[in-house]
């Protein structure tokens, strides 16, 4: 199971209907507008700046977020990635869910040198390994140990850290 915090809903109504009780208005509202600055913005320095500082995301050096990256709206501070990793295109990280009967809410924790490919989504509650490679197009629902290629909907271990070495080798020596 992710590592997410549970909350019931209370009420009879489904968790979205209380979303202001979970989340102050103006934060969502500032989060809001930060990142449709950072989802369009080409200079990964300022997007940089704007996660840190106006969203509170850990942010390491070197890292890249491609155009159209999507991050939490609501809790964007429980969202850590380390230096010299990439998200690709259009990825969304989550550190929120709403379902009916509850909401969760988790840290995302990724590694360093870590390459998210395009079009990804990330769930509470997960954590990427340093080096890990995850393929375009995947769910990421579950954690991803350090070194491995993944991917899929939901996620797989497509290739083993043993596997990612020995074919970069078999590739270096070429």
């Amino acid at each position: 199971m992710r590592r997410t915090e549970r909350y019931r809903a209370k009420g009879g109504a489904n968790s979205l209907w209380h979303i202001y009780r979970t989340v102050p208005f103006w934060k969502v509202a500032k989060n809001f507008v930060v990142i449709q600055l950072s989802r369009y913005t080409p200079f990964i320095p300022v997007k940089n700046f704007l996660f840190r500082t106006f969203l509170k995301m850990k942010i390491g050096e070197k890292t890249s977020f491609a155009l159209m990256v999507m991050p939490d709206v609501m809790f964007p501070e429980r969202i850590t990635v380390g230096d010299n990793s990439i998200i690709g295109y259009n990825t969304t990280i989550l550190a929120h869910e709403y379902l009916i009967d509850e909401y969760r809410i988790g840290d995302v924790v990724i590694g360093e040198n870590v390459l998210i490919g395009a079009n990804t989504t990330i769930l509470p509650g997960v954590h990427i390994g340093d080096n890990a490679i995850v393929s375009a197009a995947t769910l990421v629902n579950r954690d991803i140990p350090p070194g491995v290629f993944a991917g899929g909907n939901p996620v797989r271990i497509i290739y083993s850290k043993e596997e990612m070495e020995k074919r970069h080798e078999q590739f270096s020596l070429e």
